[in-house]
């Protein structure tokens, strides 16, 4: 199997020193690269698995970075920095990053979180149904598309797993703790916001469309999908 392609962003030298050892030690393919302008230039370019980006970086910052990369591209984004501010996390997650960890940081753990989005990407893939329709909504995990009324929606990975699971499950009401276990694993490290941010995501993604389902918020409990009649 081709050795997954990881880039990290990062002006400390010592975090890709770090990261590298870890992630070869796990047959990851690591590229480095110690500025923002330097990511966008290196991923409209270069196909990558995943993508390690620090937000904390002298002149283009990296949530600006996320911003630009889900212009072209939905490659999963792990946000790093050495803020804990619960703002920046969410706003790392409404910009588009599949997961977001505070410096100091476990190695082990970063590696961890890296290969649950890839092993999740990869049983996407391997789904016996990798296609399924609801009213006029259809999601293919094949090739990670999803269609709204005829129109291609691009989504990224975290939002057309979670879209996914909630669609094979429709009118079923899942709790924002079980689908944090469902859609992001049982040991995310994580907190229920970020159900809340993808969600929000995915509805005003829906707002420009002519749509007869809803992803419908349930007082005290969380979330269904519900074909409107």
């Amino acid at each position: 199997m081709k050795a997954k392609k990881i880039l990290i962003c990062d002006d400390d030298r010592l975090t890709h020193e770090i990261l590298s050892v870890y992630l070869n030690a796990e047959e990851l393919r690591c590229h480095s690269v110690f500025n923002g302008r330097a990511a966008l230039e290196k991923i409209a370019n270069e196909a990558f698995d995943l993508v390690i980006l620090d937000i904390m970086m002298p002149g283009l910052l990296g949530t600006d970075v996320c911003r630009e990369i889900r212009k072209f591209s939905e490659v999963p984004i792990i946000m790093i920095s050495a803020k804990d501010d619960e703002i920046d996390r969410i706003l790392g997650l409404e910009l588009g990053a599949d997961d977001y960890i505070v410096k100091p940081f476990s190695p082990r753990e970063v590696v961890l979180r890296i290969k649950k989005i890839l092993t999740r990407l990869e049983s996407g893939k391997n789904l016996v149904s990798k296609r399924i329709q609801q009213a006029d909504l259809i999601i293919d995990l094949d090739q990670y598309v999803l269609k709204v009324s005829g129109d291609t929606i691009e989504c990224t990975p975290k939002e057309l797993e979670l879209l996914y699971y909630l669609v094979k499950n429709t009118g079923k009401v899942f709790s924002r703790e079980q689908l944090l276990s469902e859609v992001w694993g049982y040991d995310y490290f994580g907190d229920t916001r970020a159900v809340d941010t993808q969600i929000k995501r995915l509805r005003k993604k829906m707002e420009q469309t002519n749509h007869a389902f809803e992803i419908k918020s349930v007082y005290g409990i969380g979330y269904k999908f519900e074909v409107l009649q």
